[in-house]
């Protein structure tokens, strides 16, 4: 299942209700067994989505939507396991991942599948797909071979580690970036002070949560701003233009992926909080 979502204008979303946001910015339902759910969003024309083979092994398929042979036929690929382990099948060759393992795929793989080793605790593998110009090689990251950035401190309520996968300093890419950020006890505050970054997009997607656990995903101009409440397993589009940063009632991680004119992570407009309406 692929979904699509048209981009906003920054000018028509501050006039957004409740109901208008979420039809436009969240993405829910994902994770369900034996199912591909993946949402295209026209900002940079990333993909973003959830892979949770339970019985069947399922595989990624190109639609009319990309107007391709194969799905990686002009796109990259990045993979990470938040549930059981599982393998990922490329042209033939399997990867295992087990949970908080991480997977680049270059432009170019032909054949790409999913498979969970014990049904009963299945993989989830959440995915972000953008527009590739060159194939790169496909790299296995585990978290340990990730990139560790520790921010943040506990009078601010924003310890974090944020651990980049697929990011120059551990793999080569074309556009895509993308990392896990954990939380500390505590700490309920991520990416504050709030920014944006005008060069490129983001897809948030919230996970480890209680039922009754929620983030309020902080979005929109930084004038203009508005936020939208997030559940377990559930993501959120952030357009360029807008800030992305959330509170929650409880400790949470999160995957973030960017896409767009550059890979450095650092090109943030950073907004002071005495700046924000």
């Amino acid at each position: 299942m692929l979904e699509i979502r048209y981009a906003s204008s920054n000018k028509d979303a501050k006039h957004y209700d409740t109901e208008r946001l979420r039809e436009e910015f969240h993405v829910g339902g994902l994770f369900q067994a034996d199912e591909i759910k993946m949402v295209y969003t026209h900002y940079d024309r990333m993909i973003a989505g959830s892979v949770c083979p339970v019985e069947k092994e399922l595989k990624l398929e190109a639609g009319k939507e990309i107007g391709a042979e194969y799905f990686l036929e002009r796109r990259e690929l990045g993979i990470i396991n938040i549930g059981g382990k599982g393998i990922v099948i490329l042209d033939g060759q399997e990867y295992e991942m087990d949970k908080r393992d991480g997977l680049y795929v270059g432009m170019g793989v032909k054949e790409v599948s999913f498979k969970s080793v014990d049904g009963k605790t299945p993989a989830k593998f959440y995915i972000n797909s953008a527009p590739a110009h060159t194939s790169y090689p496909t790299v296995k990251i585990n978290i340990k071979d990730a990139n560790p950035v520790v921010l943040g401190t506990a009078a601010e309520l924003n310890q974090r580690t944020i651990y980049q996968y697929v990011h120059p300093n551990v793999c080569k890419s074309c556009q895509l970036v993308m990392g896990m950020t954990l939380l500390e006890e505590g700490s309920v505050w991520n990416t504050m002070p709030s920014h944006t970054h005008d060069r490129r997009m983001e897809v948030y997607f919230y996970f480890d949560m209680d039922e009754d656990a929620m983030v309020f995903h902080m979005m929109g101009e930084p004038k203009e701003t508005r936020h939208i409440i997030m559940r377990n397993e559930e993501a959120v589009i952030s357009p360029s233009w807008s800030i992305h940063s959330g509170v929650g009632t409880k400790k949470y991680t999160f995957i973030w992926g960017m896409v767009g004119e550059n890979q450095t992570f650092t090109d943030m407009d950073f907004i002071n909080n005495k700046d924000l309406l």
